[in-house]
């Protein structure tokens, strides 16, 4: 009995082929990565340098993956609130962004629950006048330190911390302007990660002689910094991406590389040793934030 095969469907089968043809072709298409610009009316803003050298080894760490990958700055400088219209406009202007969390942002965006810094951003010094700091010298508490006014940007997530503990906060409008409001008595100390204030200070010294980095005090609250993508088809696959690569990087250990690369400098520096340390609660933070996982948070005894 001779048998034959069945006859062909060719609509099918030319279907088929395109499906195929797509999804080869979207395997192989780049995914176009975009993250602000920072830079607003002032040259010298470094801040984000090392975020951004994370997501590039994240990136590249999950390329037989996920496939090819673009990766650039917008064009446009853009302020910490026009970051987040851009992310809230689809096709907007940027795709992903770095910032401490709170529970506004990990609703609003996907949260990539890794800290990004290791929770470097919650030990911080304190920028002040070289007049002040014996004011400082004297402070042994909150209490001691809550007369003197604490300057940060406005609508960043320290400042309900700050309050929360009782202390004096003064907002300004804009990052550069911050620095030339403590110049100008308009409040004492300008609270920084322990990277941010070594940075800072080379890159202004020169134009603020005045302000110098307190020696004495660490102030200390658990505040990660995380990725954060749009909740979108594209965003939850770019987001699930930069958290594969950054556990690649945790694992093999070329996150604490690039964190000891970036930052280790300044926390040698800082004399973490040396410092009164003063802890304040952040009650800002989510269920969801990974504390238990001891590997992902830096260690001031090991400097790690």
């Amino acid at each position: 009995m001779k048998l034959f095969p069945p006859p062909v469907n060719r609509a099918a089968s030319y279907l088929l082929l395109m499906v195929l043809g797509l999804s080869a072709g979207m395997c192989n298409a780049a995914m176009h990565v975009v993250y602000p610009l920072t830079s607003i009316d002032d040259d010298t803003d470094s801040r984000y340098d090392y975020d951004w050298a994370v997501l590039r080894v994240a990136l590249q760490k999950t390329e037989p993956g996920y496939g090819p990958f673009e990766m650039k700055q917008s064009t446009q400088a853009m302020s910490a609130q026009r970051v987040t219209q851009e992310m809230l406009t689809p096709g907007g202007r940027v795709n992903v962004f770095a910032r401490a969390t709170s529970p506004g942002l990990e609703r609003q965006f996907l949260p990539v629950r890794l800290p990004i810094d290791r929770g470097l951003l919650g030990y911080r010094m304190l920028l002040v006048r070289q007049n002040d700091l014996p004011r400082f010298a004297a402070v042994r508490s909150l209490a001691d330190l809550a007369p003197l006014r604490i300057g940060q940007g406005k609508g960043w997530i320290d400042v309900p911390i700050l309050r929360g503990a009782g202390l004096t906060v003064e907002e300004g409008s804009n990052y550069p302007g911050l620095f030339a409001m403590l110049a100008a008595g308009r409040f004492d100390g300008f609270s920084r990660g322990i990277d941010e204030a070594q940075r800072e200070y080379k890159e202004r010294h020169a134009m603020y002689p005045s302000l110098t980095i307190e020696p004495t005090l660490l102030l200390q609250y658990p505040l990660p910094l995380y990725f954060f993508t749009r909740r979108d088809e594209e965003g939850k696959l770019l987001a699930q991406r930069i958290s594969d690569g950054m556990e690649l990087m945790i694992k093999d250990g070329s996150l604490n590389a690039l964190f000891q690369q970036y930052k280790g400098d300044s926390i040698r520096a800082g004399g973490l040793s040396r410092r009164r340390v003063l802890h304040i609660q952040n009650p800002h933070l989510t269920p969801e934030t990974p504390l238990s996982r001891g590997e992902l948070w830096f260690n001031p005894q090991t400097g790690k």
